[in-house]
C-alpha cells in the first residue's frame, strides 16, 4: 500500500524563493504612478514599503535567498504535507491521480504565513514598529498578526465589512495575535468615511480596504503597508510551495499533468504552480487552471489593461486583468478572492495562453466542499473549495475519456472559521451568486 500523506524534513526546507521573472517568456509593462502615468522607481514606494521588498518586486534573480530568522520561523509548520486523495478518487471513480498540498497546516490555518513572515521580518530589519493591511476572509489578517507578534509589531487590520459579520472567529483569532481589527469601510480613514457617507450600507470590499491601509500607512512614520497578494514579492514568497510539492511528488516519481489553485489576487495559485511553470517555459507539457468566482471572475471577464489596485486610486496602476477598480462584488462567503483585479504576472500569463482560468457559481463550489470533507475528513476554507470543484470536473473528465492524469491542486487553507457558511448551505439560505 503506498503512502497518503508524503512528508519532507525541516532540513529540507527550501533555502531560497524561486523568482518566476527570471524565466517568464514575455516582458512585463512597469507599473506607472498614479499622478504622473511615468514608470514608478523605489522613491515612490519607499514611503510604505522596505527596501529589500522593493528590491525583490523589481529583481530579475531566479533565486532569492531565504533569510535564516524566516527559515527558522517557517520550521513550526513547514515542510507542509502533500497528500494523495485516494479516498476522493475512489467516490468518484476516476483513474486520475489526485494530490494536494495541505497549507492549512500553519497556526493560522492557511498559506498566508509564507508571505507575512518575510514581510514582518524585513520591516522590522528597517525599523519599522507598525504595519497596516487589509483582509478579506480573515486568512491574510490572521497571518500578518501572527508575523507581527512573532517581530514585535503593532498590527493594523482594515477586515471588508462582509467578512467581519461572517467570520467573527476570523476576527478573534487576530485579536488574540494583538492585532486591532476593524471593519472597513471605517471611520478611521478619510477615504472610509467618504465611502460610508455615500453609502452607509458598503458591504466593503478588498479594494476599499487596501484604500484604508495604505491612507494609514502613508499617514505614519512608524507605519509600513503589508500586503497579502498580488505585488511580485508576496507571490515570490509564496513559490516555497511548488518547490517543496515537487521534491514530495518525485519521492513517489509522479509528476503532474495539471496543476490548479483559486485565484483571487493569485498568491495562492503562484505558490503552487510558479516552480512547475519553469518546466513548462522549458517545454514541459503542463496545464495551470486559476479558478475564480463567478461574482468576481477576474480573468474570465475581466479587461487586460492598466488600472489602481485600490478603489481610491492610490496605488501604481498597474497591467492586469480587472473587473475596474471600483467594482464591489457580491458578499460570498470566500471573501479572499473578492477582489476586482489581479496579479500582474498571473495577468501576463494568462493573457499569454499558458494558464487557463475558469469560474464557478457559489453553490457549485459548496457541492465540492461537501464531497471533499467527506471523503478526505478536511473542511476546506470556501477560496480552496473553488480548485477542488475544478479538480473533480477534471477527474470526472478523466472518468469519461479514461485517461490517467495526474492532478494537483492547492488546499490553500481550513474551513473551520467559516462554518456559517456551511449552515445555510444546509438551510439552503446559501445565494447561487
Amino acid at each position: 500500500m503506498s503512502d497518503i500523506k508524503i512528508n519532507l524534513s525541516e532540513k529540507e526546507i527550501p533555502d531560497s524563493w524561486y523568482n518566476i521573472l527570471a524565466d517568464i517568456p514575455a516582458p512585463m509593462k512597469p507599473p506607472l504612478n498614479p499622478g504622473t502615468k511615468e514608470p514608478i522607481g523605489p522613491e515612490d514606494l519607499s514611503a510604505i514599503f522596505p527596501m529589500a521588498l522593493i528590491g525583490q518586486e523589481v529583481s530579475s534573480d531566479r533565486w532569492i535567498p531565504i533569510p535564516e530568522p524566516v527559515r527558522d520561523i517557517y520550521r513550526l509548520f513547514r515542510p507542509t504535507p502533500l497528500f494523495r486523495a485516494e479516498r476522493l478518487e475512489a467516490a468518484l471513480g476516476t483513474p486520475a491521480k489526485i494530490y494536494y498540498k495541505y497549507e492549512g497546516a500553519s497556526p493560522a490555518g492557511s498559506h498566508k504565513p509564507n508571505t507575512s513572515i518575510p514581510q514582518a521580518y524585513y520591516n522590522k530589519q528597517e525599523g519599522i514598529t507598525r504595519l497596516a493591511t487589509e483582509t478579506g476572509a480573515g486568512q491574510w489578517g490572521s497571518a500578518l498578526s501572527l508575523a507581527c507578534n512573532f517581530f514585535d509589531l503593532e498590527c493594523m487590520v482594515y477586515m471588508v465589512k462582509i467578512s467581519y459579520e461572517q467570520k467573527p472567529y476570523r476576527r478573534s483569532m487576530m485579536e488574540v495575535w494583538g492585532a486591532d481589527v476593524i471593519p472597513s469601510p471605517s471611520d478611521q480613514t478619510e477615504y472610509g468615511r467618504k465611502i460610508l457617507a455615500d453609502d452607509p450600507d458598503c458591504l466593503g470590499s478588498l479594494g476599499i480596504a487596501i484604500s484604508e491601509a495604505i491612507e494609514d500607512a502613508a499617514g505614519r512614520k512608524d507605519t509600513n503597508y503589508s500586503l497579502g497578494s498580488v505585488l511580485n514579492h508576496v507571490l515570490l514568497h509564496q513559490t516555497i510551495i511548488g518547490q517543496e510539492a515537487k521534491k514530495q511528488l518525485d519521492l513517489v516519481g509522479d509528476y503532474p499533468d495539471i496543476i490548479i489553485g483559486c485565484c483571487g489576487g493569485g498568491s495562492n495559485l503562484a505558490g503552487i504552480s510558479f516552480p512547475f511553470l519553469a518546466d513548462k517555459f522549458a517545454g514541459k507539457d503542463l496545464r495551470v487552471i486559476a479558478v475564480e468566482p463567478k461574482a468576481c471572475p477576474t480573468l474570465t471577464a475581466g479587461e487586460f489593461k492598466y488600472d489602481f489596485g485600490d478603489t481610491a486610486g492610490m496605488t501604481p496602476l498597474m497591467e492586469m486583468y480587472t473587473l475596474g477598480h471600483d467594482f464591489v462584488p457580491a458578499g460570498i462567503h470566500a471573501g479572499g478572492l473578492r477582489y476586482h483585479g489581479d496579479s500582474p504576472i498571473i495577468s501576463l500569463l494568462y493573457n499569454e495562453g499558458l494558464i487557463e482560468a475558469v469560474a464557478y457559481h457559489q453553490n457549485r463550489v459548496f457541492a465540492a466542499a461537501i464531497q471533499f470533507a467527506k471523503s478526505e475528513g478536511i473542511i476546506p476554507a470556501p477560496e480552496s473549495a473553488h480548485a477542488i470543484r475544478a479538480t473533480i470536473d477534471e477527474a470526472l473528465e478523466c472518468k469519461e475519456t479514461g485517461e490517467k492524469k495526474t492532478i494537483l491542486f492547492n488546499l490553500s487553507g481550513h474551513g473551520h472559521f467559516d462554518m456559517s457558511a456551511r449552515s445555510e448551505e444546509h438551510t439552503s439560505e446559501l445565494q447561487s451568486h
